[in-house]
């Protein structure tokens, strides 16, 4: 980094330059964190004499220069001084929206459903701070409960209706994480969310297929057969969108003992798991290929794809709004309402909470059911 010590004219000091009043300077520090990046100003409300000519105007100049070169190295010290594990002030004047933005690209690697969130929530922060710049040092209490009020009560940005609360945690999370990492790296002294509550999820109905249901999907043809594979294959293993597109054929593999199981990495949990599958799901992906080829590598994930998965949903004669992440959710049910205990379907799942599981035993709870038919007849 460096740091530059600047003076700027203004026009109003050029005005009174004409009229016969003394011409001032203002003094500013000039921020470069790295060659082409964007640089930073932070003015320092000082002032000399552009022209001076008595002895008391060049003495101002040079106590005044003295101040705002003991200014400038200060910050140069807190720079250096971040590289050894202290807290530097500069860091924390990084503008905190650039500081957002970068972090949000950062997610493009992680499912695109963690992504969009992070743009969401970048989209929802510019319009929040309404054109008015923060640096990572601003960002308080009351910019973090001003922005829980933004989410409660603001429309959606498609415009329908307000922001769900469930969207509305997952935004106000993200600035969390964003300002936990700020605090980890010691860009700030301190992370302000420790002093906030967060927000409370909803309850959800998690949307699925019965098994009747996915057995009209297999009996219906689709316009796109590769998304039509995907979705049963996710549907018979539980795997997210982000992890069956990755997947490659050398990751599927064959023991005497352990029969087909899949080898991989999560992309949102970064776990590395062992997971069996089924001869059904493997017979499903066809004929094998090279073990770098990708199994679904031209599928991608747009709005069209969406609407495809919909109309074969449609045409099985379903009345339901299906997503691919639907699949994942009707293995969940599916492996419940068949007996497999909650703990192996967590481990299944990728979980690593059990209590992230324990949502689908409210869309499937055998007793409950069982209980409801218990009353006999009335005559």
């Amino acid at each position: 980094m460096k740091i530059h010590l600047r003076k700027r004219v203004g026009r109003l000091s050029q005005e009174k330059e004409k009229n016969g009043k003394k011409q001032m300077a203002s003094l500013y520090l000039a921020y470069s964190l790295r060659p082409g990046s964007k640089i930073k100003y932070e003015w320092l409300n000082l002032h000399i004499f552009e022209s001076p000519k008595t002895n008391i105007e060049k003495d101002h100049n040079k106590a005044t220069m003295q101040l705002a070169e003991s200014i400038r190295a200060k910050r140069l010290l807190d720079q250096q001084t971040s590289t050894h594990g202290f807290i530097s002030g500069v860091k924390g004047k990084i503008d905190f929206l650039d500081y957002f933005k970068k972090l949000a690209d950062k997610k493009r690697d992680d499912s695109e459903g963690n992504y969009g969130n992070w743009k969401s929530t970048y989209e929802h922060l510019k319009v929040y701070c309404n054109r008015k710049e923060y640096t990572l040092e601003q960002i308080d209490d009351i910019f973090l409960e001003g922005f829980k009020q933004y989410l409660v009560g603001n429309i959606s940005r498609r415009g329908n209706g307000k922001i769900g609360q469930n969207s509305a945690l997952s935004y106000f999370n993200k600035l969390r994480a964003s300002l936990r990492e700020a605090y980890m790296n010691k860009m700030i002294k301190e992370n302000p969310c420790s002093r906030i509550k967060g927000l409370k999820a909803g309850d959800t109905h998690r949307q699925y297929l019965t098994l009747e249901e996915l057995q009209k999907m297999v009996r219906t043809p689709s316009e796109n057969p590769l998304l039509r594979k995907a979705f049963l294959f996710s549907a018979l293993t539980g795997l997210r969108w982000s992890d069956v597109k990755s997947i490659t054929w050398g990751k599927i593999r064959h023991t005497e003992g352990a029969g087909w199981h899949l080898e991989y990495t999560q992309k949102k949990t970064k776990g590395a798991e062992i997971l069996p599958i089924s001869d059904q799901a493997v017979n499903i992906l066809g004929e094998r290929k090279t073990n770098e080829d990708q199994i679904f590598k031209n599928l991608s994930y747009h709005t069209h794809m969406n609407n495809q998965l919909q109309q074969w949903v449609n045409d099985a004669g379903i009345e339901k709004k299906i997503t691919f992440h639907c699949a994942r959710h009707t293995f969940a049910t599916l492996q419940l309402s068949m007996d497999t205990d909650i703990y192996t379907v967590s481990k299944l799942l990728g979980h690593k909470h059990l209590k992230t599981t324990e949502i689908y035993t409210k869309v499937i709870d055998k007793k409950k059911i069982d209980a409801a038919n218990r009353i006999p007849l009335l005559t």
